[in-house]
């Protein structure tokens, strides 16, 4: 009784130093508490946790090490009662762990398995030390003993998911994969239904790569906790994964509904709208991307694509002139420029802008001079009837890219027109049928050199 009524002192004194924000002098009165009764387990639990958790103030090194010395003194005090819990062994073990003491942490988590095998810290903290070691299969041993522990709950089994999980990080993905998918699968048929630990299969499912599974939960969750945007952001995210960009672009318009303001919400289903050839309302989100945020920068460049794409050449012009008079001279500026002027079959300028894209490509970006760009600068001077350089500019294409059709086609195609290399014209255009054989333009190429060729 005396011992009792000394911890409850020991206690009541670490709460009031709790309340007046004195950590140290409450863990220390915890411990105190706990060294009196140390049969009651959850105050055990809390004083070392607390002694663990302690920041260290100037001399880390010896107050981690006399706060440490301190708990191990409590658990044994504690595990020394025939009656102890598994829990009390796994919490020793963690510590002998921390300390250096790999055999008597070995030990102790051993002592923790045995007096509690449906509790999982034990086989967690000695497959820990197992890993550490770099005792991987030992590790997993341990782990595939947990496994195999019958009546297993949902939140066990998903802690052990998440364990083998964490061992993948070692290098061993391939290896835990599979266990880690069984016991989340297991999980999953206990039908659980805590919303915890629902994101966390879910949370689960994504990290192990079974995307249509992490939506699942996902899903789940969001129709209970319809509110909650960071589960849409996860969807957004996994779909996004899996190219589906239907059911992105709905949760983004759901996310945008609830918060119209965000510029990102606005940009990202503008991009994934533009993919999906929806230039008219990508250009809608890009438009209140630039409102909400005028100093993105490659807001302006995507709606001027956009408008390009709705044949809406002169408004892509306006809001490129916005750009260059708020944003530095840049490639993608000048390359926009000159697909609406082509759009629009001003071919001089398109041709001045181009140029003027290259020349600054190629003091700052060279990976921009792709066989695409040299694409469109061959076209342009093609198109101002420059067709030596156009020839130039074709040939650059392909040597970057020899099964582009497009270039094959039109250089082909080009030749043909004007006479000349007919032989390699249509060597060139029977490329490109053999690349794309139901392509109309294409066909009626190879028909015209065949006929010149005739």
């Amino acid at each position: 009784m005396k011992a009792r009524i000394e911890s409850h002192a020991h206690y009541a004194a670490a709460v009031l130093h709790e309340q007046n924000d004195e950590p140290e002098l409450a863990a220390e009165e915890f411990y105190l508490a706990a060294m009196a009764d140390p049969a009651n387990e959850s105050l055990v639990l809390e004083a070392t946790g607390r002694l663990l958790r302690l920041r260290q103030g100037d001399k880390p090194g010896e107050k981690a090490a006399e706060s440490r010395a301190k708990a191990v003194e409590l658990l044994k005090k504690a595990t020394a009662n025939s009656r102890a819990s598994g829990v009390l062994f796994a919490r020793l073990g963690l510590i002998y762990s921390l300390i250096g003491k790999k055999e008597l942490a070995v030990e102790a988590n051993r002592k923790a398995i045995k007096r509690a095998p449906g509790s999982l810290s034990g086989y967690q903290y000695l497959a820990q030390i197992y890993l550490q070691n770099n005792q991987v299969e030992e590790g997993l041993k341990v782990l595939d003993e947990a496994a195999r522990q019958p009546n297993a709950d949902a939140a066990f089994l998903i802690d052990l998911g998440e364990t083998y999980a964490a061992f993948g990080r070692s290098g061993a993905l391939e290896l835990v994969k599979p266990r880690a998918l069984d016991a989340f699968n297991r999980a999953v048929a206990l039908k659980p239904s805590n919303p915890a630990l629902l994101q966390r299969l879910a949370d689960g499912f994504s990290l192990l790569g079974d995307l249509d599974r992490a939506v699942e939960f996902y899903l789940r969750l969001l129709d209970r906790l319809p509110n909650l945007t960071a589960l849409r952001d996860k969807l957004i995210e996994l779909y996004l994964r899996k190219q589906d960009r239907t059911n992105a672009a709905a949760q983004l318009r759901a996310v945008i509904r609830e918060s119209p303001a965000n510029p990102q919400t606005q940009y990202l289903l503008g991009s994934i709208l533009f993919e999906d050839k929806n230039s008219q309302e990508a250009a809608e989100c890009f438009h209140k991307t630039i409102l909400l945020s005028p100093n993105f920068e490659p807001a302006y460049y995507d709606l001027a694509a956009a408008q390009i794409n709705n044949n809406q050449p002169k408004d892509a012009l306006e809001t490129l002139d916005r750009a260059r008079n708020k944003f530095p001279e840049s490639f993608v500026g000048e390359f926009y420029t000159a697909l609406a002027y082509s759009r629009m079959k001003d071919y001089a300028n398109s041709l001045k802008y181009l140029t003027a894209a290259e020349v600054i490509a190629r003091a700052t970006a060279t990976n921009r001079l792709t066989h695409t760009f040299y694409f469109h600068l061959g076209s342009a001077y093609e198109r101002n009837q420059k067709f030596k350089e156009a020839e130039t500019y074709f040939r650059k294409a392909l040597d970057l890219a020899p099964d582009f059709s497009e270039a094959l086609n039109y250089l082909g195609y080009m030749w043909t027109e004007r006479g000349e290399n007919l032989e390699a014209a249509r060597e060139m255009i029977e490329k490109a049928v053999k690349l794309e054989p139901k392509n109309a333009a294409y066909l009626d190429s190879l028909g015209w050199v065949l006929f010149k060729l005739d």
